[in-house]
């Protein structure tokens, strides 16, 4: 029998070095399963080359897309989460195990708009609208607000980041923190507690706000955290997300797992 629908797992208070223990549990995960999580890694990589080729005349349009990739991460990563899971509870990682993760967790209820049962698809539904979001605000920002026509990387650095009056750049790092903001917060834990129990979407994402703002200079470490590897990946001409995706994610499920205490809610197979 479920639990009554206003309660919510419990939030541990952690330390704010306890990213640093999480990231360490990631690579443990990264090293036991290899190929399936640096599998990701890659399928992370060739994403960001399809974005840069489609894109890179139109760095207005670049910059938002990259950072809109960013905010459906967490929904990307699911397969990570699903690896961590069964390396905890002592199961095979297989291709197999990605399989039943993505296509198998809905059990036979296709027909049925079940709030426990179909509440990944909705989380991932209300992420991508997210970064539709976040792409077009940035589109639009840039292309209203420079001076003149961003089509390169050198254009949006000479004429944006580097402009004499310096507000465009600032306008844009504001609007996307402001936008940022509120999606890592609703995101942090929730696809982990999604993927580990049978819990409707809203109860999922307060849990993930009340984890992020009891935990607030934890969560800020790890924000920064995520934020510094992901540029170390770019910086390396994508190749490094091939490591830096798989630990992230890995990473994340542990975050899940010292934060929350989701015993009470049915487990979801």
């Amino acid at each position: 029998m479920n639990p009554p629908i206003q309660t919510l797992p419990p939030v541990r208070t952690l330390a704010a070095d306890a990213p640093l223990q999480w990231l360490r549990l990631g690579w443990r995960d990264l090293c036991r399963s290899p190929w399936l999580s640096l599998a990701h890694g890659l399928a992370f990589v060739w994403g960001g080359i399809a974005i840069t080729v489609v894109a890179w005349n139109r760095f207005w349009l670049l910059a938002g897309a990259f950072s809109g990739f960013l905010l459906i991460a967490p929904v990307l990563a699911t397969g990570l989460y699903a690896i961590s899971r069964a390396l905890e509870r002592g199961q095979a990682t297989t291709p197999a195990l990605l399989l039943r993760t993505w296509l198998n967790w809905h059990k036979g209820r296709l027909h049925t708009w079940d709030a426990n049962y179909w509440s990944m698809a909705r989380f991932g539904i209300l992420l991508a609208l997210a970064a539709t979001g976040w792409v077009m605000t940035s589109a639009a920002l840039i292309t209203l607000t420079s001076p003149v026509p961003i089509h390169t990387p050198q254009d949006f650095v000479q004429h944006v980041v580097l402009a004499k009056d310096g507000w465009v750049f600032e306008l844009w790092l504001a609007v996307g923190g402001m936008m940022a903001a509120p999606v890592f917060a609703s995101s942090a834990i929730t696809m982990q507690l999604l993927l580990d129990r049978q819990m409707p979407v809203f109860q999922a994402v307060v849990t993930s706000w009340q984890a992020v703002l009891d935990n607030t200079p934890t969560m800020a470490v790890w924000a920064a955290l995520i934020m510094g590897l992901t540029l170390v990946g770019f910086a390396t001409a994508l190749l490094g997300l091939v490591v830096v995706v798989p630990l992230l994610g890995h990473a994340s499920w542990h975050a899940y797992r010292a934060l929350v205490d989701a015993s009470q809610w049915p487990a979801r197979d």
